[in-house]
């Protein structure tokens, strides 16, 4: 990661920090405030349906929240997370073993113009969001569930969780479709000042070697497997906030 990143406020998520340390500026923040900007994401029928969950008076209960279930979430969290944690890492190039998305690199033989493609590298940015997608979604619904059980007032945040689940999903994902853009501008700026620093390129440009240590192109991907452990600590944050709800009822009834 480049050195002398741009300042960011402490409010700002780990994911945009990461990003704005490969821009040359500063992130702009909003200045909107946050309930403003979600109504703006949230369609009338979204609004009405947690106006309604937010609305809807708890019923008395001497139901007490357990530890057994608390601990099983937080298990289930550090599993998922140890699990996608490892398979970004592990990439079978800058850290050897059994890679499930193999991280790209140049071609034997393959010319400069083919090896400065970022289409791989999108590609490979993007099966791993597919994969936090396809991991993640399910274990928040499981500790949704476990909530559920719990007392009315963990029911009625796993209720809303829920609602801003769905309500939230299309503008999430379209947001984060956006990350391996930036990164393809990132790409495109180390590459470009790779070929600035070789006076004869590309004639005497080899792509075997981008991927040495100090090499453009292993600067790059270093950079991204930090852009991506970024959105796995981003997307998993949910489910850490519903599990520290639990926690704190579980240790308030005690």
């Amino acid at each position: 990661m480049t050195q002398g990143a741009p300042h960011t406020g402490f409010n700002t998520s780990r994911l945009l920090r990461t990003l704005a340390a490969m821009v040359a500026e500063p992130l702009a923040e909003s200045k909107q405030p946050f309930a403003e900007r979600l109504g703006q994401w949230l369609d009338f029928a979204d609004a009405l349906s947690l106006y309604a969950a937010l609305n809807t008076p708890l019923q008395a209960d001497n139901t007490v929240a357990r530890s057994g279930p608390a601990a099983s979430a937080r298990e289930d969290l550090v599993r998922v997370r140890e699990a996608l944690s490892e398979s970004i890492t592990t990439d079978g190039i800058l850290k050897p073993g059994k890679a499930r998305v193999e991280l790209p690199t140049p071609a034997p033989k393959a010319s400069v113009e083919d090896a400065a493609d970022f289409a791989p590298y999108h590609r490979y940015y993007a099966a791993h969001q597919r994969d936090m997608n396809a991991v993640i979604g399910p274990l928040r619904a499981r500790v949704r569930a476990i909530l559920s059980q719990c007392c009315p007032r963990l029911a009625q945040l796993a209720e809303l969780d829920a609602l801003m689940d769905q309500a939230l999903a299309a503008r999430e994902r379209s947001l984060l479709a956006t990350v391996p853009t930036l990164l393809g501008k990132r790409f495109e700026t180390l590459f470009a000042a790779h070929q600035a620093a070789m006076p004869d390129a590309p004639a005497a440009d080899d792509p075997q070697r981008w991927m040495q240590r100090g090499g453009w192109l292993a600067v790059f991907c270093k950079d991204m497997q930090a852009v991506l452990l970024a959105e796995l600590a981003l997307r998993l944050q949910p489910v850490a906030g519903l599990i520290a709800a639990l926690d704190n009822e579980v240790t308030t009834q005690q």
